[in-house]
């Protein structure tokens, strides 16, 4: 029996309103200055042509600001660190977290003032995070606005509409919750680490298993459509954008269905964040309810809980700190560290070396040079695309492109967000998730390639 005459008109608004907004922000494509992206993406562009100058200074005060909070509740305990949840959970870090912080500290502060030797800050390893136009710079601005808009995706009942509608599609198939549908439209339509930062708080809230946060993670947090455009541009293919994008579509798809199946993200529990309940996700449909009916209920229920501006804009700079203070400093200090490694040294040609018979039996042309641009991808997503663009055949560039953006595990974003977020990943469970998703969306990518060219 439906029983939404239970609410008043100002109880349907309170929901549709917000909800709309939400979606508005996050997931409708719009015309920006470099192509189609998300008016979140449009905000973070307006405020970094402003202040974008400022901001490496700004980034590199909050990851110094982080490790003093670190180090005083370690040291001293304060009581108002220890006894806020918020403030406990964002420096109260295990110790080899407060490393990685300091580490991330030394090398801002040494890449702001181009202090040292110059593989730590150049253009291509500390510079390409902390430069104005730069990865962090990027980020200071996307947190922002996405940590104080984020409430209207999650707080006003739009999830808990999904949850209802989509679990008969996101469970069998990807092994998911239908509110997660929503982290995964914000990702593939905006950006990865919009989709990470979901992610990380719908976990923390008790909505998503260690396991399905796991998934949602590192499945769904692919690069943003502009960014597509960008690489595609790299390598010079740029008339091949709809079938090389449609090429990422499908092997990801493909990937997202296979992975959470086979280990290590099988093997992840199925419990929730610091041993809490879980809380209903609308996958049970009550008696005499229709699937539509219970979940627009269970929004307008979750919207008339949520009638405070204060703490709407208490939760999302909640959200802003969480990220700026708990994501960059890892950011900084392992992008930095694979950047390094991946521009002064040969190991990823090394390790590239077992793919060039694998290759060769894929019938890749200059399978040599690929292998060398191949598993760059881990340090950063740009790379495979600069490191594959001066190779001849189109059809080889054209896979390098797709798998630069299916990889998905890029160290020096969403690889170091997700270790920088409460998401139960760990590096090797990173090293991982990588190897399998270059394997498998390979095949697929090589099977399209073969068809176009």
């Amino acid at each position: 029996m439906n029983k939404q005459h239970r609410f008043t008109l100002t109880s349907h608004l309170r929901f549709i309103i917000p909800s709309l907004l939400g979606v508005f922000l996050f997931m409708i494509p719009v015309p920006g200055k470099d192509g189609i992206t998300i008016p979140i993406a449009v905000l973070s562009g307006l405020l970094q042509d402003w202040i974008g100058s400022y901001v490496p200074s700004i980034m590199t005060g909050l990851i110094i600001l982080t490790v003093i909070g670190t180090f005083i509740t370690k040291l001293a305990h304060p009581d108002f660190i220890v006894k806020s949840p918020f403030f406990s959970s964002l420096f109260d870090v295990r110790p080899v977290w407060a490393v990685v912080r300091v580490v991330g500290a030394i090398f801002a502060v040494m890449t702001l003032f181009k202090l040292g030797p110059e593989w730590v800050w150049s253009d291509a390893t500390g510079g390409l995070l902390l430069n104005p136009d730069g990865l962090l710079t990027i980020l200071f601005s996307v947190f922002l606005f996405a940590g104080l808009f984020l409430p209207l995706l999650l707080n006003f009942g739009l999830l808990e509409l999904f949850g209802a509608l989509l679990t008969k599609i996101m469970r069998p198939v990807f092994g998911l919750p239908g509110r997660s549908s929503i982290d995964c439209l914000a990702s593939w339509l905006g950006d990865g680490t919009i989709g990470v930062l979901l992610t990380s708080k719908q976990y923390e809230d008790g909505y998503y298993t260690k396991k399905e946060a796991a998934v949602i993670g590192t499945t769904f947090s692919v690069v943003s459509i502009t960014f597509c455009l960008v690489v595609i541009s790299q390598v010079n293919l740029g008339e091949y954008f709809i079938p090389f994008y449609l090429t990422v579509a499908a092997s990801g798809l493909l990937a997202a269905i296979i992975l959470p199946r086979i280990p290590p993200l099988s093997r992840k529990p199925d419990t929730y964040f610091n041993g809490q309940e879980g809380k209903d996700t609308m996958e049970e449909i009550p008696e005499g309810y229709s699937r539509v009916g219970y979940g627009y209920e269970q929004a307008l229920v979750q919207a008339k809980n949520n009638n405070s501006a204060s703490k709407f804009f208490t939760d999302g700079m909640k959200n802003v700190l969480d990220m700026w203070m708990g994501v960059a400093p890892i950011v900084m200090a392992i992008g930095t560290t694979a950047l390094i490694v991946a521009e002064n040294t040969k190991f990823f040609e090394y390790i590239g070396m077992p793919l060039i018979p694998i290759l060769e039996l894929l019938q890749i042309p200059e399978a040599t040079e690929a292998s060398r641009s191949i598993l760059v991808g881990f340090a950063d997503m740009f790379l495979p695309a600069i490191f594959g663009s001066g190779i001849e055949s189109e059809l080889t560039r054209f896979v390098i492109a797709c798998l630069s953006v299916t990889q998905l595990i890029y160290m020096s974003e969403v690889g170091g967000l997700l270790l920088g977020s409460k998401i139960p990943v760990d590096f090797k469970d990173l090293v991982i998730i990588f190897l399998q998703r270059t394997f498998l969306t390979l095949l697929v990518i090589v099977a399209i390639a073969h068809m176009i060219f």
